[in-house]
């Protein structure tokens, strides 16, 4: 009879050790997944690249001669020559 209740107490044991486990590895999932969307970075001006138009973010962009803005290395070198 000894034995069983020492088996029963062990059950039980692992039994709660296992339930708060888990509960803790679903509270480390929860904390790890942002509760909402992320948004996207702050809008950043807007610029025209001088030789072909196309729109592109500022940072991006080339500086060329006489204040104009340039897509790529190669449209600022068309543009100069």
């Amino acid at each position: 009879m000894k034995y069983l209740l020492v088996l029963f107490v062990v059950a039980v044991a692992i039994w709660l050790w296992r339930r708060n486990r888990r509960e803790e590895m679903e509270e480390a999932a929860r904390a790890a997944k942002p509760s909402a969307p992320r948004r996207a970075g702050e809008p950043q001006e807007m610029v025209r690249c001088a030789h072909c138009g196309l729109h592109l973010p500022a940072s991006d962009a080339i500086a060329g001669p006489g204040g104009g803005v340039y897509c790529s290395i190669a449209h600022r070198q068309a543009a100069a020559g």
